[in-house]
Parts: structure tokens; sequence; C-alpha cells
């Protein structure tokens, strides 16, 4: 496996795209519209080998520094073979919606932090 992306929680998307954009130099190679629920901005360098991903959360919530954190991704070429070893482990995890697009699964590291494992397109 390779690490992939991490993904942060913003309170303004416009300031945060200002900010990793125009003073760190990331680009914004791709956006994905929930609806009413969240925005996910997908900012990398040069090279494309890993990703930031802004989550905007539409509802108005706050963070505060600490529990704004969201996720490590990683990409695996054989999802189904990565399942059976979190099964056979006894971990907790959760697979990506039918309707998502992706196939994916969120586990939980033994501190509780989601690592998200994508299956490589």
């Amino acid at each position: 496996m390779k690490l992939y992306h991490s993904m942060i929680r913003v309170r303004d998307l416009t300031a945060s795209l200002e900010f990793y954009t125009g003073f760190l130099g990331l680009e914004e190679v791709r956006r994905h519209d929930l609806g009413d629920e969240a925005t996910l901005v997908f900012l990398s360098d040069e090279e494309r080998n890993y990703f930031l991903e802004l989550t905007w959360n539409k509802d108005g919530r706050d963070y505060e520094v600490g529990n704004q954190f969201g996720h490590l991704a990683f990409l695996t070429a054989d999802l189904d073979s990565v399942i059976t070893d979190v099964e056979q482990n006894g971990w907790w995890y959760r697979r990506s919606k039918p309707t998502s697009g992706s196939s994916y699964i969120f586990v939980k590291d033994p501190d509780g932090y989601d690592i998200e494992v994508l299956q490589a397109k």
C-alpha cells in the first residue's frame, strides 16, 4: 500500500483554498460536491503523488484544533484481500456506499482514528 491523501475539515473553504493554493502553491485537482452535506476539494503538488483533501461541511458546525482531523487514506490493488485481513483481525470497518462510485472501506486504528483504504483504479 502507499499513502494517498489526508483530509482536514475547514470552516471557510474560500480562505483555506487561498492559503493552500495561493500561499503553499498547491493546485486544485478535483472537487466533489455532496449537495447540502459537504464539498470535498483535493489539492496536490506537481508530482500528484499525494493529495490533501479539504472537507467543508455545509451544516455550519465549528471545530476545535484537534478534532478537525479526518482520516489517512491508502491505496490498494486488492480491496477484497484487505477486507479479509480486517475481518480476520476482528476490526470494525464500514464499506463504501453503493452509490459512491468508489470502492473503499474505513477501518479504525487502535486509537480510533479512521483509516480509509481505497481500491486503486
